[in-house]
């Protein structure tokens, strides 16, 4: 296991803001967990309303392109994507969801974990500024810019099941076994392949916890940029969001994009988000230190 500090929450035993202090096991009673916990989300929800300056563009063009290819609808493709590249994805005709896994390239038993993704930084709306981590507490990737505005990492990506269900035919093309596909050509199996992120995805949570699609809000040409923060392995599907409202199975070719991204600046907007994503970066970095 590497030295790194927990990104989720205060270190130790104390509260976010407050100094370290000695804390006995028989102290952190039920109250105390609750306490902290409130504390957490309300400065969570503070930093989510923060008035931020006017995100600025992150500038690609003709000179930092690296790679350019289309995914035919319903297939899959994979890179690697060094740490400082970016990939850009072009929903160029408004498909409604592309779904994407992400793998440490140098060591790919870490990989995506959409569970500690969410819990971090305490927020579903993973959107400009904000990180995809690891299972490793480690920042994969930064969401550097989304015209879209809407993605999903709850409700996983379609199956066969869910085509049954959608489409009437279990046998189309999914981007669980897509996946799958992706992870089997870089020697890796089905149990290195969790629950990805899916772009492109607007879905909200009723009161019930039920997963519902919000229509509307898809566009063609939106785009997102991932901005890698270590070596890269990187997989897209393109297919349906198991939740889309399409009824015929018929995605639109997408196209991806490899670029060199900038490098960051001190006032980065995914390093400076929040503090779970600082500390995430904290533990990344070390890794390319020479």
């Amino acid at each position: 296991m590497p030295d790194h500090k927990p990104p989720g929450g205060a270190q130790g035993n104390s509260f976010v803001g407050q100094k370290e202090k000695p804390m006995q096991i028989d102290q952190q009673s039920p109250e105390w967990y609750r306490a902290r916990y409130n504390q957490l989300r309300d400065r969570a929800l503070k930093e989510e309303r923060a008035t931020r300056a006017v995100h600025a563009s992150t500038g690609m063009d003709a000179s930092t392109v690296l790679h350019r290819e289309v995914v035919p609808g319903g297939w899959y493709w994979t890179t690697l994507l060094p740490r400082g590249q970016a990939l850009r994805l072009i929903n160029t005709a408004g498909n409604n969801g592309v779904s994407v896994m992400l793998w440490n390239a140098d060591d790919t038993s870490e990989r995506y974990n959409a569970g500690d993704t969410v819990k971090l930084q305490w927020t579903t709306q993973l959107s400009t500024g904000r990180v995809l981590f690891s299972d490793m507490g480690r920042v994969l990737a930064s969401i550097i810019d989304d015209t879209c505005g809407h993605s999903d990492t709850l409700a996983a990506c379609s199956t066969p099941g869910s085509n049954q269900r959608n489409f009437g035919d279990a046998h189309l093309r999914n981007s669980r076994d897509n996946l799958r596909l992706a992870a089997g050509k870089h020697g890796l199996a089905v149990r290195d392949v969790p629950a990805c992120i899916s772009f492109f995805s607007h879905v909200s949570v009723g009161s019930d916890g039920a997963l519902s699609w919000v229509d509307g809000s898809v566009r063609p040409g939106a785009h997102v940029d991932l901005r890698a923060e270590m070596n890269l392995l990187v997989a897209v599907s393109n297919c349906y969001h198991p939740l889309s409202p399409d009824s015929t199975f018929d995605p639109s070719p997408i196209e991806v994009i490899r670029w060199q991204a900038p490098s960051p600046t001190a006032d980065d907007l995914s390093r400076t988000f929040c503090e779970e994503a600082q500390r995430g970066f904290e533990n990344t970095d070390p890794l390319f230190t020479i």
